[in-house]
């Protein structure tokens, strides 16, 4: 059973991405509303809260991780494998996937993350190694704005403050590196125009969970949600990305 941890409804867009790869694969998604949005917290507290995840996930039987979170993929280290018995194998993040798609790109690209991310620098050492172009912004308080459903209009003024000093038209594609991005897509495109291309990772981290874990992780389908808080904006988006799905959702005590 694969299980996919997110600090609430953003890895909902990789965990769709992934059943509509491997339908037949079991999944077992944590989403840490209660300590939602990961985006701003520091290294120490976002190490503690990922090995909190990976060890729900694993006690209730998941054998395979995605982190689905760019703020916590930019934390794990490579002593979590042994903490946690896991491997290379087992254990999918965000960005290396997300960058291997770029390795034949020519243009500069922008990568709109939140600040743990950005300030990681994992994003940027990775890019500067393919000798890509690569700027940066961060748009405080939008993944939490996302997550628990601040009104769309709020939601591109964040968007259009944090990008009203960039060209977009310098840019040949713009990473949406925080899996609640995608979800905003919309006001993206209302504040920075229809012809600029995004990225949503989604694809490329599911691309990667295939070739990695297919046909090791092949099951009945089922899917299961756990969530340490309970929200109507947290079921509004799963009915919205899974409409067709069986499912339950158990809120942690």
């Amino acid at each position: 059973m694969i299980g996919i941890f997110d600090s609430g409804s953003g890895g909902l867009t990789v965990l769709k991405a992934i059943r509509e790869q491997m339908p037949s694969t079991d999944i077992l998604y944590f989403g840490d509303i209660k300590n939602a949005p990961y985006g701003e917290k520091s290294r120490e507290e976002l190490s503690r809260l990922t090995i909190n995840n990976i060890r729900v996930l694993q006690t209730r039987g998941a054998t395979s991780i995605v982190s689905a979170c760019n703020s916590v993929s930019a934390s794990l280290a490579v002593s979590l494998y042994d903490v946690l018995g896991l491997t290379s194998q087992n254990l999918i993040e965000m960005v290396g996937p997300t960058v291997s798609c770029f390795k034949d790109f020519k243009r500069p690209i922008l990568l709109a993350a939140t600040s743990a991310t950005i300030d990681s620098e994992i994003y940027q050492s990775a890019f500067q190694m393919l000798g890509i172009k690569i700027d940066t912004v961060a748009i405080p308080k939008l993944a939490g704005a996302i997550e628990f459903g601040t009104p769309s209009k709020d939601q591109e003024l964040l968007i259009a403050g944090a990008c009203a000093a960039y060209d977009m038209r310098k840019y040949g594609a713009i990473i949406l590196a925080c899996t609640h991005y995608p979800l905003a897509l919309a006001s993206f495109r209302k504040v920075l125009g229809e012809d600029v291309q995004f990225f949503d990772p989604a694809e490329a981290v599911a691309d990667r969970v295939k070739r990695q874990l297919w046909p090791r992780e092949v099951g009945d389908g089922k899917l299961r949600f756990l969530v340490s808080r309970d929200t109507p904006q947290f079921r509004s988006h799963v009915t919205k990305l899974l409409p067709d799905a069986s499912y339950v959702i158990e809120v942690l005590d």
